[in-house]
Parts: C-alpha cells; sequence; structure tokens
C-alpha cells in the first residue's frame, strides 16, 4: 500500500546544511527557530490548548535524503563512523521512510495576521525542512526513567572550547545587533566538534567552512580548540 504526507508546516533554522547541525535535538539550547505552518493548516483552532505544553516533537522529513535510498546498516558517528549497526539501531536520515523526529522546547504560539508560527528552542534541522506533525511531549510517558541507551547513552561529555581570531571578534561586534545569538551559536555547534569522526584527532591543519544564519564561518582546530578564523557575510 502506498501512503501520501502532506507537510504542515516549514521550519526557519539558522542552520544552511547538513554540516554543523547538532546530531540531536538539545545540544544546542539557546538555538532558536520558527515553525511556520503552510496556509491550508494555519488554523488557530488547531493549536489550541499547545501553549500549555513546556515541549513538543516535531516530525519531519529528511528532505535532503528523499531519492538517495536507504541500506540496512549505517556507520553512526557516535561509534566513530567506523562500526556498523542497524539502520533501525540508529537515527540516521538514510532510512526506508526517511522520517526524523525531534524534542523543543515550545517558547510561543504565535497567532497573527492569518498566519499560525511556533517558536522553539534547541531544534537540529536544516533550515526550511518539512514538518509533517507536531504532537506535544508528554514527560509521564515520553521520559521513561532506566531507559537504556545502547551505544548512546548519554548526550556528548567532551566539547571542544571556541576562540575567536581578532578578525572574528570585530567581526562578531560588527553583526551582533542583527543577531545577537550568534556568538553562542558558534560555541554550541562548532563546541560539539562537528568534523568527520575520522577527522577528529586534536590538531587539524585543515580549514572547515560552513554557513549558519547569514555568514560563512571558517575554523580550524588545533589543540583541541576551535579557532574562529572568519565570519563572511553570504552575498546575496
Amino acid at each position: 500500500m502506498d501512503y501520501s504526507l502532506n507537510p504542515i508546516a516549514i521550519i526557519h533554522s539558522p542552520f544552511k546544511e547538513k554540516f554543523a547541525t547538532p546530531r540531536q535535538a538539545g545540544l544546542a539550547p539557546t538555538v532558536t527557530a520558527e515553525v511556520v505552518f503552510f496556509p491550508d493548516y494555519a488554523t488557530p483552532e488547531a493549536v489550541r490548548g499547545l501553549s500549555e505544553f513546556s515541549h513538543i516533537w516535531l516530525l519531519f522529513l529528511f528532505h535532503h535524503n528523499w531519492q538517495k535510498g536507504w541500506q540496512p546498516t549505517v556507520r553512526p558517528p557516535r561509534l566513530g563512523g567506523n562500526k556498523r549497526v542497524g539502520v533501525y539501531a540508529s537515527r540516521s536520515p538514510f532510512r526506508p521512510n526517511p522520517i526524523g523526529l525531534s524534542a523543543v522546547r515550545l517558547l510561543s504560539v504565535i497567532v497573527r495576521d492569518g498566519q499560525v508560527v511556533l517558536k522553539v528552542q534547541g531544534a537540529d534541522l536544516i533550515d526550511q525542512t518539512p514538518i509533517i506533525d507536531i504532537k506535544p511531549y508528554l514527560p509521564y510517558g515520553d521520559a521513561i526513567s532506566g531507559a537504556a541507551g545502547g551505544f548512546a547513552p548519554q548526550a556528548p561529555s567532551h566539547r571542544l572550547a571556541v576562540e575567536f581570531s581578532s578578525l572574528a571578534q570585530e567581526q562578531l561586534a560588527r553583526f551582533r545587533p542583527a543577531h545577537p545569538e550568534l556568538e553562542a551559536l558558534l560555541h554550541e555547534t562548532l563546541g560539539l566538534d562537528p568534523r568527520p569522526a575520522y577527522r577528529s584527532a586534536p590538531e587539524d591543519e585543515r580549514e572547515y567552512g560552513v554557513r549558519l544564519l547569514d555568514y560563512n564561518i571558517r575554523w580550524q582546530v588545533s589543540g583541541g580548540r576551535v579557532m574562529v578564523l572568519a565570519i563572511d557575510p553570504v552575498e546575496q
């Protein structure tokens, strides 16, 4: 049997590409994003009572992986990218049905001018990700005491210190009025060490780049620390 799914909303987040996007929700807790409902679903009645919940589940489509197929085993980054586990024992985006879920903090429900918008915090979704459903997070049923976490029993404990070159410091000061959250975003995302697992050595002369918000970020890792080299506006 074939089933069709209609996205109900789209998310606007600071993450413009997969690289450097946190691998789980809540790892970059200050990151804010907006879930904007499509017109057919932007009815205030549909979100009545939702603001009483502190957290919600976002069910979404891995739209970048839609046509890329899947394999029965994957190499989770948490295992160094070297050991294979079954796809159903992972949260890999390469799945038979590329559906993901994230628990995020609900900051506010905004209804204005025919639009319905949810402002959320701690999301791990790429900008423009389609949302297919939203459900309230229920602490008594969704947080299970004593549950086993397999090969990922705890959140990553090792974070890299993030420092800024003199140029990056000047750029941060210049861009702070437009994006006051930028510095915290860089600490939280780059501190998670988004490099591929096989490049996670303390010394790495390679220069990396990623787009966050409206900026191209360039950085290196040395001595177990991230050095942000430059923060350049994206040319429109």
